[in-house]
């Protein structure tokens, strides 16, 4: 019966590495017509899959004998908007990736998957439950000078505002985006926004401020943690405009928000607002051209701003406000002190002066964190007879002794041994550990204080759902003396009681050959050094202090730590990136490959680098990456450099034909425009 109603031919976009949309038939009267940016359900090779209508045609020229008829389209479900659509197509035209591996993974997998009954059942219960319109703020506390003046220079902003917010730790940038939302949302009812955390264990924090400023506004939320089932709620709140706030991490970017007027990206500088994997997208700068897009202000804050932000900010491209004081009456910022550990010389990986520091804060009924971005007992264990050491037989790395567990393990490949009771070379049973990672540091802790309640937070101590959570919660109730951490500690946390911070073993990216490990540590240190004082000196307290264990003590990177001036560290970055001829004022692009044989990738790289002319361009010679073998493939790099950002995406859209026309079935290839790790 279908085939005597009128077609119409639907141009879809799939999630497939296939740079091309499908033509699919469609039976309808012409007033029944689907919609661009809806859904539809389609037959591709022997699966059943949901693809985005990015077209309605009358007629393809594909044969009528190849033409396939769509199954379904999901018509309870609202179109995704123009506007959205245009920010796919950015993204995959920059990045250089199908379409539709770039819209189709942005979508909650619940509308991507299966049958239509996990959106037919949020669609009911959004419907029972009316959203709230009240976005009258609650107890909205006084703000200082400063924080007024960027809180009205943000939220009576107009059109199409790039502010980044440049304020120290603890100064009160929270609160500034909170006032922000309020003049936003007063001012236009109807009116979405978005606020980007670059982790996961930061939202429950900000959620808990939000709804308790904004009581009668919905929230949705926006990250990975989240069961399909509630990402399917809250991302449908968002694409009907119900959900006013919505907070997330990166992936919120590709959220629907019909009505956006307003988007806040929290921590700007942090690198895990690129995604490492699949399409290797940064959520910062396609929030930029997001709002660009819609005309409407975005505000990058950060106490350490990337240096390509403070490029802008400098070159007048981005308006700059500055928090040059803390939020809190009687709060200042910590002292921060360099403790020469050839002089005073560490036991149990700690020095007598952090040992005395921690004391007299256990004394005073303070809290105190140690941070030590390396996780497990020991990076390595080792034979001191013969010189084994432990390993990976898949990786260019060593295995990770976590002694509690009893467990040797890959960081990489995820690879699990259990310890050997002798050295597999010369049969030595006397094998030790050498360095400290934050379970040696925290059983050295309760041998030197046995009274105090010791608390390590790191991955492996948060791998249930919610153990993050409830041990921050267990931080903020003071129910924690010395807290051990990694840099799931290091930024946005709020610890009341906090007043001293010790930093073990930050030397080793004093020499990376990475030239962004210099700004990556600088902001570390700042950040995590921004965990102390923050709720102000009380009567017969502490001073806040930062105490910095190192063997570099006179290195002008600490010395910038010290006097807390990253004015002038980042000027003189900036100079010495421009001399050297790097990002921003060079455009990258990294072409990874990877392959059984090191030799392979390497010769597929060689091949792509001279399989086109290139003026203007820079393609230096392949080689192999740093970390060269990871589950048993080796890797190699070629990276391509231009002066001109335009001439790098043409250069990089030719290219990417000639490459994708290329037999590589011993290769496996990906593309990174704008490479973090390099």
């Amino acid at each position: 019966m279908t085939a005597l109603f009128p077609h119409c031919i639907l141009r879809i976009a799939l999630d497939t590495p296939l740079n091309t949309v499908f033509d699919y038939r469609w039976h309808c009267e012409p007033e029944a017509r689907p919609l661009v940016g809806q859904l539809a359900l389609v037959q591709f090779g022997s699966r059943e899959v949901t693809g985005l209508i990015v077209e309605v045609l009358d007629e393809t020229d594909v044969p009528e004998a190849k033409l396939k008829d769509a199954l379904a389209v999901r018509s309870q479900l609202s179109p995704l908007s123009p506007q959205w659509l245009a920010l796919a197509g950015f993204a995959a035209d920059y990045y250089q990736r199908p379409l539709g591996e770039v819209a189709l993974p942005g979508l909650p997998k619940n509308l991507r998957v299966g049958t239509t009954v996990a959106l037919d059942r949020a669609i009911r219960k959004l419907a029972k439950n009316e959203a709230p319109h009240d976005a009258t703020p609650a107890n909205p506390p006084p703000l200082n000078a400063q924080q007024q003046a960027a809180a009205d220079a943000i939220g009576g902003a107009s059109g199409f505002t790039p502010t980044l917010l440049y304020g120290v730790t603890g100064s009160g940038k929270t609160e500034v985006y909170l006032q922000s939302c309020d003049q936003v949302l007063t001012r236009e009812p109807d009116a979405q926004i978005l606020i980007l955390v670059p982790e996961i264990n930061l939202t429950p924090q900000l959620e808990g401020n939000i709804r308790a400023r904004f009581p009668g506004v919905m929230l949705a939320t926006l990250h990975s943690s989240l069961s399909e089932g509630e990402r399917m709620l809250h991302w449908l709140a968002a694409h009907q405009g119900r959900a006013r706030i919505v907070l997330g991490t990166r992936l919120a970017i590709l959220a629907s928000l019909p009505n956006l007027k307003l988007i806040v990206i929290d921590e700007e500088h942090d690198p895990s607002y690129k995604q490492q994997e699949g399409l290797r997208y940064s959520a910062r700068d396609l929030a930029v051209w997001r709002a660009w897009q819609l005309q409407i202000p975005i505000v990058l804050g950060s106490a350490t701003p990337s240096l390509e932000s403070w490029h802008h900010a400098q070159s007048g491209r981005y308006r700059k406000l500055e928090l040059r004081e803390r939020a809190v009456k009687n709060a200042v910022l910590p002292q921060v002190k360099l403790l020469d550990m050839e002089r005073d010389k560490p036991k149990d990986g700690l020095t007598s002066q952090l040992i005395a520091a921690l004391k007299l804060r256990m004394e005073r009924g303070e809290q105190s964190l140690l941070f030590l971005n390396r996780r497990g007992y020991a990076p390595v264990i080792c034979c001191e007879s013969c010189g084994w050491i432990s390993e990976c037989t898949r990786c260019t790395s060593f295995m990770v002794l976590h002694r509690p567990e009893h467990r040797l393990r890959c960081h990489h490949c995820s690879l699990e041994l259990r310890i050997p009771r002798h050295c597999p070379t010369c049969g030595n049973v006397d094998l030790q550990p050498l360095g400290r990672g934050t379970q040696r540091v925290e059983e050295g802790l309760q041998a030197l204080f046995p009274e105090a309640r010791v608390l390590r937070i790191d991955a492996d101590s948060t791998r249930k759902k919610g153990s993050a959570q409830e041990a921050f919660d267990t931080v903020h109730r003071g129910e924690v003396d010395i807290l051990i951490g990694t840099q799931m500690v290091a930024k946005g946390h709020d610890f009341k009681k906090l007043t001293l911070v010790g930093i073990l073993n930050p030397d080793t990216a004093l020499f990376s050959q990475d030239y962004r490990a210099s700004e990556r540590l600088f902001a570390q240190l700042m950040q995590v050094a921004g965990r102390a004082g923050r709720a102000g000196r009380t009567e017969g307290g502490s001073e806040s202090e930062v105490l910095i264990q190192t063997r570099y003590p006179q290195h002008p990177l600490y010395g910038a730590v010290v006097n807390h001036d990253y004015d002038h560290f980042a000027t003189a970055l900036l100079e010495e990136r421009e001399q050297a001829a790097l990002p921003p004022y060079l455009f990258q692009a990294l072409l990874r490959a990877e392959a059984r044989e090191l030799a392979t990738a390497l010769e597929f790289l060689t091949i792509a680098r001279d399989c086109l002319a290139h003026p203007n361009i820079t393609i230096n010679d392949p080689i192999p990456m740093t970390m060269t073998r990871v589950h048993n493939v080796d890797r190699a790099q070629l990276l391509i450099e231009s002066p001109s950002r335009p001439q790098l995406q043409a250069f990089l859209k030719e290219w990417m034909k000639m490459l994708r026309e290329m037999k590589t079935s011993r290769v496996k290839w990906s593309l990174e425009v704008d490479p973090l790790d390099i």
